[in-house]
């Protein structure tokens, strides 16, 4: 076996800026796994989380391994009004109206109806229906996950072969990369979960990247940059906020205990 390529170092300078890249991209797939998974009972939300970066690491892979298959797909089907629709475009409109539809939807459940009261559970309901019913939803929670995994693996993959030329460096790229994100996914998962505005505020990034989708459907290319440059200043400026907060409440805790020293004692 020949361990040459390895000795090169333009072959680690590629293999370490493609890793990096392949993180960033995958920064608004962690986003969505996490609110995703976030809808789950506690005990299931690990295994949803390694299922969901497993199927990212697999579709990475079978479209690197499909280069050419892959390539065919931007070959038109049809044309609509003049505009050439190929495969490509389809899966990136039904991947950008998903989550338009899904993120929406959850900034729904977040602010409007987070008041809403529930029935108590039936103690006599069947247990085995009830088992049922959960493996559904996790079932449908890891399916969703798993289309769009298929959507940000195109961006993934093109970004791939648009920088290197070596199959190997690619594999070992997405790889790691996927083992990051697998690392990251429960903090970033937990912090989200603790802190509905930034919720709110991941779930507004995935409406801009759904909207990105469904415009490079119709090859209207927005640079990606723009969407994260606006998340970072807004994460920011919400992390100000944060700590603003804590700071008034470690005042109001100070200021409660000063106006009642039986407390303290």
């Amino acid at each position: 076996m020949d361990f040459s390529p390895l000795l090169d170092p333009d072959v680690w300078i590629a293999f370490s800026m493609l890793t990096a890249l392949e993180i960033v991209l995958g920064i608004d797939n962690i986003i969505f796994i996490s609110i995703m998974v976030g809808r789950l009972p506690a005990p299931l939300q690990n295994r949803a989380r390694r299922l969901g970066l497993g199927f990212a690491m697999v579709s990475r892979l079978l479209l690197l391994f499909t280069l050419t298959w892959m390539m065919g797909l931007t070959a038109d089907l049809f044309r609509v009004f003049g505009q050439g629709i190929s495969g490509r475009d389809l899966v990136l409109l039904i991947g950008g109206l998903f989550l338009l539809y899904k993120a929406s939807n959850e900034i729904f459940i977040e602010i409007e109806a987070r008041e809403q009261t529930h029935q108590p559970a039936d103690k006599s309901a069947d247990e085995a229906a009830l088992k049922a019913a959960g493996r559904r939803i996790f079932w449908l929670t890891i399916s969703q996950i798993a289309l769009i995994d298929i959507v940000f693996s195109l961006d993934s993959v093109i970004t791939a072969v648009g920088m290197v030329d070596q199959l190997g460096v690619m594999v070992a790229a997405v790889i790691t990369s996927v083992a990051v994100m697998l690392l990251s996914a429960k903090p970033i998962g937990d912090f989200i979960e603790h802190h509905p505005s930034v919720k709110v505020l991941a779930l507004s990034f995935l409406v801009m990247v759904g909207m990105t989708l469904t415009a490079e459907a119709f090859d209207q290319h927005i640079p990606k940059g723009y969407l994260y440059a606006a998340m970072c200043f807004s994460l920011i400026v919400e992390a100000l906020n944060i700590r603003s907060r804590n700071k008034r409440l470690a005042k109001l805790a100070i200021s409660n205990l000063s106006s009642n020293p039986k407390e303290l004692s």
